[in-house]
């Protein structure tokens, strides 16, 4: 496609950002058109989010030069950043959980009358926008009370609520499922369409090579190259992104998958709770991977928070044989039980601690003595290991785990519960937010731990993932167990029908 200048909104040259000593960006270009989709890819640790909080206003770079529109722009603030026509959803929610989804969307841009919030105008332009968006989102429910998707979804609108030239994304179908990204795809394309340039970031290379106009490669904080998307293939891609080959993203079995003659280590029997699920049975024997899938409102993580005591469900549960009573996530851990949740902001990490204290801190008892005392060269050398194990991209383990990338982030949480040496492990959207290198790490682990005997529920929604990981596939469908079977042979086409209740 011909291409001319004056298509030309953003400009970044030998753009690079230094934290002390830490060099997060080192040289960075890039040229951003108006009316195009523009991809970053790149590895966790590439330096994408430490550029978008650049251009967002929220750190200055440390050196190059950036123009918009054809003037020097160094945004001081995200104010400044809006004011000049950028818009930004991040990765991790930024939102007020106490407040409903009208004053986040609208924050700091309440409609006001004689210096008084006027509610009904709030709740009138915020319905207005999120009906424009297609969102199907009540404006006036509280975001604590929303699921996951539902927070994202609410955080697309609150970026998008900007008059913005140019519209960045970052991970934004990361707690989606299809249905929904789909609703955001039409969005882009319309935003595009009026001109506007989209910024995207995601480490789903289908996602990528369906939207892009232009894909920007980075490694290592620097920029690798530029190319459109019909010159490139998804595998070139990836070896540029990795810097080497990856020929198979999901590692085979290291060991035969449980047959029906052994016992199951866990078995759930009839879990109900009002609202969310019900009826719901499965097992799951030493050393199998069970996925779960369903679609948002399934229930499918609202049975995982219950099965690890998070929330109160009817039903039986029955470890190693013997049943047992799980009222709170400590008694969880007691029965050899581990839990990655799908709100790691939230629910999986102390982002103000240390990288060493993260992964630590679910099986503290194993790195205290008697008296209380901490065993720190013990527990030194279990996060240093954390790091080679899961290449976790740290400058050490007493960085903070806040100021590291969502899937480093991801990695550290996962390292938490291994540190637990679990006999179950729930995984729940194990690599949302995580790219595809550090995928086959996590795979690689998980598929070690089965081999060890270690029996794991996973919960996700990409359909590849739940195909290439799963001996078996539980479906859920409107709080419901829909039809759970053996992953060879089934078909995405098959478990959506599952899903859906559409299957005959």
């Amino acid at each position: 496609m011909a291409q001319n200048d004056s298509d030309i909104v953003l400009t970044l040259s030998g753009v690079c950002k230094s934290f002390g000593p830490v060099q997060a960006l080192k040289s960075m270009d890039l040229t951003v058109r108006s009316g195009r989709v523009h991809t970053l890819l790149g590895e966790n640790g590439a330096g994408k989010s430490t550029l978008m909080k650049i251009l967002s206003g929220i750190y200055p770079a440390t050196g190059g030069s950036i123009e918009l529109a054809g003037k020097p722009y160094a945004p001081q603030t995200p104010l400044e950043a809006a004011e000049n026509g950028l818009a930004i959803v991040f990765q991790e929610l930024s939102l007020c959980n106490n407040l409903t989804v009208a004053e986040n969307i609208l924050a700091m841009r309440e409609p006001s009358r004689a210096g008084f919030i006027s509610d009904r105008k709030l709740f009138q332009t915020a319905e207005a926008l999120v009906r424009d968006l297609g969102l199907p989102i009540d404006v006036r429910a509280r975001v604590i009370d929303l699921s996951m998707a539902q927070r994202q979804l609410v955080e697309i609108a609150k970026g998008l609520s900007h008059d913005a030239r140019i519209v960045i994304l970052d991970e934004p179908t990361s707690s989606l499922t299809g249905a929904e990204s789909e609703i955001l795809f039409q969005i882009i394309g319309r935003l595009t369409r009026e001109g506007k340039a989209v910024i995207y970031i995601s480490h789903r290379m289908e996602e990528i090579m369906r939207l892009s106009d232009d894909i920007t490669v980075m490694r290592d904080g620097e920029y690798v190259t530029t190319v459109e998307r019909g010159d490139a293939t998804v595998e070139q891609l990836i070896a540029l992104m990795v810097g080497r080959q990856m020929n198979e993203i999901y590692p085979p079995r290291e060991s035969e998958a449980p047959g029906e003659a052994v016992a199951p280590v866990l078995v759930a029997e009839g879990l109900s709770r009002p609202g969310e699920f019900e009826d719901v049975s499965f097992t799951v024997r030493p050393g199998e991977i069970l996925g779960f899938f369903g679609l948002v409102g399934s229930g499918r993580s609202e049975v995982m928070n219950a099965l690890f005591g998070m929330t109160a469900a009817e039903g039986r549960v029955v470890l190693d044989g013997k049943a047992v009573t799980i009222s709170s996530p400590a008694e969880a851990i007691g029965h050899g039980m581990a839990f990655l949740t799908e709100n790691r902001g939230e629910q999986g990490l102390v982002r103000s601690h240390s990288l060493r204290a993260n992964v630590t801190m679910a099986a503290l008892q194993d790195f205290t003595t008697r008296g209380g005392f901490l065993k720190s060269r013990k527990e030194t050398t279990e996060a240093q290991q954390a790091i080679e194990r899961l290449a976790i991209r740290a400058n050490s383990i007493e960085t903070r785990a806040g100021t590291l990338s969502g899937g480093n982030q991801q990695k550290v949480v996962v390292a938490k519960w291994l540190a637990t040496n679990p006999r179950v492990l729930i995984l729940d959207e194990p690599t949302r937010g995580v790219d595809v290198g550090a995928k086959f790490e996590i795979y690689r682990i998980i598929r070690r731990l089965a081999a060890q005997g270690t029996a794991i529920v996973m919960v996700s929604s990409e359909m590849p993932e739940i195909l290439g990981m799963s001996d078996r596939v539980v479906i859920m469908s409107e709080g419901r167990v829909g039809a759970t079977k053996e992953s060879a042979g089934l078909t995405p086409e098959r478990v959506m029908a599952y899903a859906t209740g559409q299957h005959k």
